[in-house]
């Protein structure tokens, strides 16, 4: 058994040490916003953050956590200032397609903004690099982190 903070409340679950975090979130605690994508931490579809940090929680054992460890999902990014910047950024900027990887896109961007808070495009680059997007936003994901960030637009590299 384990007690985790979800979102601000705590879960605690009886579930085996191996189940990886994802399938936790998923089917233990309800939130189903985390997607499933590769399994094996390559694409970014699963990411949360687990204590502040950006986590592929595919390939997260539960076991591997500390009791009491702080995981947010993409169901309450949007309750900081910072988050709400993000879906709003995200909406203008007209990022999704599918939408299918984009919770992921939205935690490593959080976790990115909230270590650096004005990032430069190579910093975005190496932050986002492993979130992969089949419909090939990457151009609008950049912009829409920058204008979360306060960041001018002024890049015109091709993604």
């Amino acid at each position: 058994m384990i007690t985790l903070t979800v979102n601000g409340k705590a879960h605690t679950l009886d579930v085996p040490d191996d189940m990886p975090l994802l399938w936790a979130l998923r089917d233990e605690v309800n939130l189903t916003g985390t997607k499933f994508g590769c399994g094996v931490a390559q694409c970014g579809a699963c990411t949360v953050h687990v204590d502040g940090i950006a986590t592929r929680a595919c390939a997260t054992p539960v076991g591997s956590l500390e009791s009491g460890a702080r995981v947010t999902t993409i169901e309450a990014i949007g309750t900081t200032a910072q988050g709400k910047a993000l879906q709003k950024a995200w909406l203008e900027i007209d990022v999704m397609q599918c939408g299918y990887c984009q919770a992921g896109q939205i935690m490593s961007a959080a976790a990115l903004l909230q270590a650096t808070p004005k990032p430069t495009d190579d910093d975005i680059d190496a932050a986002m690099d492993g979130n992969l997007c089949r419909c090939a936003t990457y151009k609008r994901i950049r912009e829409a982190i920058k204008s979360a960030a306060g960041v001018a637009l002024t890049d015109t590299r091709e993604v």
